[in-house]
């Protein structure tokens, strides 16, 4: 069994400035609302690898796992996938960015299965995942269109 999510934003800014925020992991901290570390452990063939973790939930408990992503600038994607995959069998995840003319469409697309024995199964999380996507998309864009506005203002 598996799982699929795919969500998308139109953000109103310019294409260089979405794909250079969503691509800086060391600062997702403050692009993302759930992130409360992101740390970049090192680069290797175009390739970045890095932890996660995420602001500590109801019982207490701090979430994080370790990742692997590569952006291809010139296709405008990004492929990632968990390496250290906590809950998770495998989490793949997809990002694509089109020019439109709204504004840089971003879609993410997640492909998982949960591990067995877990107290959530692969619907489980797949409605958290469609319940908590949407509002960190929306985040992400509120953070990129408040940087277009202040470069516009500046230059």
């Amino acid at each position: 069994m598996s799982a699929h999510t795919e969500n998308e934003i139109v953000v109103d800014a310019p294409f260089e400035l979405v794909w250079d925020m969503t691509n800086d992991i060391a600062n997702w901290t403050s692009l993302f609302s759930e992130y409360a570390e992101s740390t970049v452990l090192e680069h290797r063939a175009g390739t970045v690898v890095f932890r996660l973790a995420l602001h500590p939930d109801e019982q207490g408990k701090t979430w994080g796992w370790v990742s692997a992503r590569t952006p291809d600038r010139a296709s405008g994607t990004v492929r990632s996938q968990r390496i250290e995959t906590g809950p998770f069998k495998y989490m793949w995840i997809f990002w694509e960015y089109r020019q439109t003319d709204a504004g840089v469409r971003m879609r993410w697309v997640q492909d998982f299965e949960m591990k067995p024995d877990l107290p959530v199964d692969d619907e489980g999380m797949r409605a958290r995942l469609m319940r908590n996507t949407p509002v960190q998309m929306a985040h992400v864009k509120a953070r990129i269109e408040e940087a277009a506005r202040e470069l516009a203002t500046t230059s």
